[in-house]
């Protein structure tokens, strides 16, 4: 068997402190898992089961790389996130046994084409090209589990040319990193290599070309994101 034309390059993120790469298979995204943001958005921040979407797995961005603003948008938003990622398969996984799924964790920023996202939500529709468009998942390098534990608590901030935007508390997770995992397997097999950005606080906001945005989580250190010229569509 011979494939028809060259398949694409398997998508990976940078490891702490290696020259390896982690593959990545899937990006699932927890909407609204903070209750401050919840609000923002108009929403009830009531403990509903939470919701996911999805990106593919070649949105992905390094740290440090820039993002062309994104065509057919006039609103792209920035979202710092806490990402778990998972490195031992699993389906049906209790709450108590969902931390052994994670092999490390890294800081991430779900960049959102906002006016497309709320166009589809007002209408019915799936949030894909608000969400899933290129380069929409900015992912720092992941740490090991056995370097860094399991973060339940300590800060998560974004930073907008040097001004802060975001500020909370882990801590304040509606659904933790145990819960997610174990929900979203009750639905969907987790695979090595799935990364799952667990939802973003309040204070979402534009961001425009020429503008650098900085996400800080407490023990997984920061990730920088310049934003480039506007892309052609």
């Amino acid at each position: 068997m011979a494939f028809v034309f060259p398949p694409q390059p398997v998508p990976s993120v940078a490891v702490a402190g290696s020259e390896d790469r982690l593959p990545v298979r899937r990006i699932f995204c927890v909407g609204r898992n903070y209750a401050a943001h919840a609000r923002e958005m108009g929403q009830d921040p009531d403990r509903d089961p939470p919701f996911f979407f999805t990106k593919p797995a070649d949105a992905v961005v390094d740290a440090g790389e820039t993002v062309a603003y994104p065509p057919l948008t006039e609103n792209l938003h920035y979202e710092a996130e806490l990402v778990a990622v998972i490195g031992t398969a699993g389906r049906g996984i209790g709450v108590d046994d969902a931390l052994s799924h994670v092999w490390g964790y890294a800081i991430g920023n779900d960049l959102t084409r906002r006016d497309l996202q709320l166009a589809a939500r007002e209408k019915g529709r799936p949030w894909d090209f608000g969400k899933a468009f290129d380069r929409s998942a900015v992912i720092g390098p992941v740490h090991p589990v056995s370097d860094v534990g399991h973060p339940a608590t300590g800060a998560i901030r974004l930073t907008l040319n040097g001004e802060t935007r975001q500020d909370a508390d882990l801590a304040d997770l509606i659904w933790s990193v145990p819960e997610v995992i174990s929900i979203l397997s009750h639905s969907i097999a987790l695979k090595p290599g799935d990364l799952i950005m667990t939802g973003t606080p309040a204070g979402v906001g534009p961001m425009k070309p020429g503008d650098t945005c900085v996400v800080a989580v407490a023990g997984l250190g920061e990730i920088e994101t310049p934003i480039g010229a506007r892309e052609s569509a």
